[in-house]
């Protein structure tokens, strides 16, 4: 296949001359016109129109589809921006609160490939893969504050050439800041609602200083939420300013600065068997200390079964923790309901402080000369805390914290140049460079009382008295791309490849369990081919291929060091992932109707799985494997229709089918579990994925009813563990405002599973088993409602 593209880049090169005209590449295509986006430096879409729900990407070579800040702002205020592109075809959004920002819980996935294996950026900026305890980035709701996103482009596929991404096998999601407001003004934004939740976001505008001067803004958010079942809050402050200075008409400055302190208490993680025994509304135990030192005393005297030393005789060790009795008084038998030690624990959360800071200039996107150069830096603290009852305090108390941190220091560069070539096409170079510090270490931490819990797991944590592992990884990625767009009458042609160069290494401060050693993954030729060809005026057929690599991670907890030193060095000449991605499809708009119909496939390979071994909570070296390939075919639908009298109407459907293509075998040439997994549906895939809205919006009333269904879904391999498929209803209702002159109020309600529907939202909290029920749900929020009321100055 790489022969036969650069073949046609080749043949393409020599056939430059019959170009008629140049058009402006695809990676710097003009923004929509979306209405709350300031586009002083970007060229509306000719395909969008005021009102529409979605923009669906005219001229694009790829399934693309495009939100506005107003799809955001209709949300319950405070929601991640991902939760806003689930309605959009082929998007698998899950998460356990109704915010859809709660990390632990937060999933996304598109046409069966997980989150890890997509493309994240702001304004550019990597995200890294999306992952919780991300190694290489950082989730977009702690980059910026939803209020301030001003577009959100979702390419189903693999996504522009362009992209600072070295894992976007199964497509990328970009987000793009609003800029500074033209007027000087001040936005106020106050919520409450369903389980004390109060937010607050202000935002203030500089203005346009001067003609075609300076302009700047900057806001604040905080978030404080009680857990909608067991206790605790989840809480984030965030701090976004950015600042714009044009230095040319076609030319600018801009600058940009993020912080974000983020602390949420965890959900406990539940199997189907849980669910059955312990109802929907089960949760760790959160202030009851007394009842967990006592479920931890009574795993530790259960020893009935097993010799945990191997030697002749009982060794007078629990069967379950490996430990010691510390109160045999406890006995033997759980307290009702309980049925395991890992039914709940205490408590565990997540904590993040994030800065995240770049500097940059660019240009108009539809300039001769366009381009970009920018500078980012990231800076990261966080720990992850679970109270154990498998490792005891030294004062004898039988649990103990356990933390997995991070300290993170990324910085990098990036940039395009290109320009009109008149026959020869646009032509568009860029490149990228990031360097990757990061230290992970797992460390427990003492308690001092059996009665009242001594630590507080909203608290970063220090004074450990043991550290089981502390590494230190560094990554280098240089990354660059080369495309051409060449118009030919109606039709047009997009050629290009990128490649890339990442080295990873571990120096360990302390290995215990895990490897050290180094990764590196290059592929200087990733080829991407597409067309477009126009129907008339009105609409217009467009396709592709692209073929993508994924790159090593670097990290003590995902990638090929995240194992033990003996599974690391058996791993050979391990080949990294890769995607083949072909696309057709036709887009168009006729009167009030707007739509899109796409099918794709998809020839996946090198497929990697890290199988987890234990539960989760024991942070156990996940057992890497390849699993071979996977294919994946659909098709994608979305359709939009603008109403009179302010109406609208959104629908989009989509249908994947993905399936692993080989089994997966023991080193002896057994079969892993006893199962094969050859033709069985891939984890977390459903082959049927449908959202619908109904819209209004008049000069005083506007409202949204919103539904999103999600057949049944797999979390075991072998496919004999799945959730059934669900429906989620959700709406807003608002009323807009004159007082005090001009001065806009705007009241709005919203409401969440508005059937108050039990449900299991997301699947594969702890990763997946081969088969078998496991302990890696998350149930969703009930019913919720939020008021919120919004003003400006």
């Amino acid at each position: 296949m790489r022969v036969l593209t650069a073949c046609l880049l080749a043949g393409t090169a020599l056939g430059w001359p019959l170009a008629a005209t140049a058009a402006v590449s695809d990676d710097v295509a003009a923004a929509p016109a979306a209405p709350a986006v300031d586009t002083t430096l970007a060229e509306p879409d000719a395909n969008a129109a005021e009102g529409d729900i979605i923009v669906i990407g005219r001229g694009e070579t790829r399934q693309v589809q495009r939100l506005g800040q107003d799809d955001i702002a209709i949300l319950t205020p405070g929601t991640s921006p991902l939760k806003a592109i689930q309605k959009l075809p082929g998007v698998n959004f899950q998460s356990a609160d109704p915010f859809g920002a709660y990390e632990w819980s937060q999933r996304v996935s598109i046409r069966g490939f997980n989150q890890n294996q997509l493309g994240f950026t702001l304004d550019g900026i990597p995200l890294g893969d999306g992952t919780y305890g991300n190694t290489n980035g950082l989730h977009i709701s702690r980059a910026i504050s939803s209020e301030n996103i001003g577009e959100t482009r979702v390419s189903q596929g693999s996504g522009s050439i362009g992209t600072q991404a070295t894992n976007n096998l199964g497509g990328t999601i970009e987000f793009f800041s609003s800029d500074p407001k033209q007027d000087f003004g001040l936005s106020l934004d106050g919520s409450y609602g369903s389980n004390n939740t109060v937010h607050a976001f202000g935002r203030l505008d500089t203005g346009q200083l001067g003609d075609n001067g300076p302009s700047a803004y900057v806001s604040y958010s905080h978030l404080d939420t009680g857990k909608w079942k067991g206790r605790g809050a989840q809480r984030q402050n965030q701090v976004n300013a950015k600042a714009i200075a044009p230095i040319t008409p076609d030319l600018r400055l801009v600058g940009t600065f993020n912080y974000s302190e983020r602390r949420e208490e965890d959900y406990q993680d539940m199997s189907l068997d849980m669910i059955k025994r312990l109802g929907y509304r089960w949760d760790n135990i959160t202030g009851q200390f007394p009842l967990a030192v006592r479920v931890a005393d009574v795993a530790n005297n259960i020893d009935n079964v097993n010799n945990t030393t191997g030697a002749p005789g009982g060794d007078g060790l629990s069967d379950i923790t490996g430990l010691a009795p510390s109160n045999p008084a406890a006995g033997k038998a759980f307290p009702a309901p309980f049925g395991s030690i890992d039914d709940a624990y205490y408590d565990a959360a997540g904590l993040r402080n994030d800065y995240v800071a770049s500097l940059g200039i660019e240009t108009r996107k539809d300039a001769k000369v366009h381009g970009q150069f920018k500078a980012y830096y990231h800076d990261n603290r966080g720990q992850g805390i679970w109270f154990t009852p498998y490792v005891p305090s030294p004062s004898g108390v039988p649990i103990s914290v356990r933390t997995t941190e991070y300290n993170m220091h990324r910085k990098g560069v990036f940039g395009s140049l290109g320009t009109d070539l008149g026959a020869f096409g646009d032509i568009t170079v860029g490149g990228w460079y990031e360097r990757n510090d990061l230290r992970q270490a797992r460390r427990f931490y003492g308690l001092d009382s059996r009665t009242v819990p001594t630590r507080n797991a909203l608290e970063f944590q220090n004074g450990a008295f043991a550290t089981q592992w502390d590494l230190r990884y560094k990554t280098d990625t240089v990354q660059y791309y080369v495309e051409d767009k060449i118009p030919i009458g109606d039709l047009t042609i997009n050629l290009g490849w990128k490649g890339f160069d990442v080295r990873g290494s571990s120096d360990a401060i302390l290995a215990g369990p895990l490897a050290t050693g180094k990764v590196k993954t290059t592929d200087w030729f990733q080829p991407h081919a597409g067309f477009t060809y126009k129907l008339g005026e009105r609409a217009e057929l467009f396709g592709g291929f692209t073929q993508v690599t994924r790159a090593f991670v670097a990290a003590a907890t995902s990638g090929p060091l995240a194992t033990s030193q003996a599974g690391f060095n058996k791993l050979g000449d391990l080949k990294p992932e890769s995607s083949d991605t072909y696309e057709l499809g036709v887009r168009g708009r006729s009167g009030i109707f707007t739509g899109s119909l796409s099918t794709y496939y998809i020839n996946f390979r090198n497929r990697l799985l890290a199988f987890a071994n234990g539960a989760g909570i024991l942070g156990n070296p996940a057992i890497l494997q390849n699993v071979g390939g996977v294919r994946s075919y659909g098709i994608e639908a979305t359709g939009q229709v603008k109403l009179p009298g302010g109406f609208g109407a959104f629908a989009s459907y989509a249908y994947n089918n993905s399936t692993y293509r080989n089994d997966v075998f023991n080193a002896d040439g057994s079969l892993v579990g006893g199962v094969g997994i050859k033709g069985k549906t891939v984890v977390d895939a459903p082959k049927h994925i449908a959202s619908g809205e109904l819209t209004y919006d008049s000069n005083l009333f506007f409202g949204r009813l919103g539904a999103n269904y999600m057949s049944k879904r797999y979390f075991s391999y072998s496919n004999d563990q799945s959730v059934s498929a669900r429906v989620l209803f959700d709406a807003t209702v608002g009323v807009r405002l004159k007082v005090a002159g001009d001065r806009q109020v705007e009241l709005q309600v919203n409401g969440a599973n508005l059937l108050d529907k039990d449900y299991i939202a997301t699947i594969g909290s702890n990763g997946f088993v081969q088969k078998g029920d496991s302990q890696t749900l998350l149930i969703g929020a009930p019913r919720q409602v939020f008021v919120t009321l919004k003003t400006g100055l």
